[in-house]
């Protein structure tokens, strides 16, 4: 199983993403440049946090129409596995491999702090061994985070088991107060219809070096590969 990391032009976790994956996890991973036009034979693709393209019109929206996205198009088409964190949530969103969008946080402001999360249910690869009473410190960093579908969308992603993660509080409960940014239902993260794209906004890969003094992250990041190794 071969990973591979798009770096952007301002994308800014993309070595966070390779360490953690390479040297917390011993996995074997190809740098991708986004002007790329293929994917290096890789299994899994990663689309890592930052500001790619400085976040002008709308975070991702410059970044969809990088020469590599068709390729991570037709990947994705082809059910291979994708993940987006942050801005690559983002950008999956932009190219509508994910449903719904992110918006600018309801307080208007850039948010950098640790979330609480929780997993919506066992469903898919990136929760799949995540207990749903477990809380996850993970932490977040974005000004467009707010995700947002239209009722009857929404309604489909909620019946079909696509929430992939809740914001909540310590203690696990899911409330207006424990919302970091407006979120509808407090989502954190979702996946498409068939479960092998998935989104999330706060940065598993942030949480995952026992250096940092929280490996939480690691849970879902190890838990996500667990069938795929």
């Amino acid at each position: 199983m071969r990973f591979g990391v798009i770096t952007f032009p301002g994308s800014n976790c993309d070595q966070d993403m390779i360490y953690v994956l390479e040297h917390i996890m011993g996995l074997t991973v190809e740098r991708l440049w986004h002007k790329e036009t293929d994917l290096k034979g890789v299994d899994f693709v990663v689309l890592p946090g930052g500001f790619s393209y400085g976040d002008y019109l709308r975070s991702g929206a410059i970044a969809n129409y990088s020469p590599i996205m068709k390729e991570v198009m037709h990947h994705a088409n082809r059910g291979g596995y994708v993940l987006g964190i942050c801005n690559g949530f983002q950008i999956l969103c932009e190219s509508q491999l994910l449903p719904g969008t992110l918006l600018h946080n309801d307080h208007q402001k850039f948010m950098c702090k640790n979330t609480f999360l929780k997993a919506a249910n066992n469903a898919s690869l990136i929760n799949q061994k995540v207990d749903v009473n477990t809380v996850l410190k993970i932490p977040i960093a974005h000004a467009e985070g707010r995700f947002y579908a239209p009722e009857d969308l929404l309604n489909e992603i909620v019946a079909n088991d696509q929430v992939i993660y809740h914001y909540c509080d310590e203690a696990g409960n899911i409330s207006p107060e424990s919302n970091p940014n407006g979120s509808v239902q407090n989502i954190a993260g979702v996946c498409n219809a068939e479960r092998n794209v998935f989104g999330m906004m706060p940065h598993p890969e942030r949480a995952a070096d026992p250096e940092l003094g929280n490996t939480d992250g690691l849970k879902i990041l190890e838990g996500l590969l667990e069938d795929l190794v």
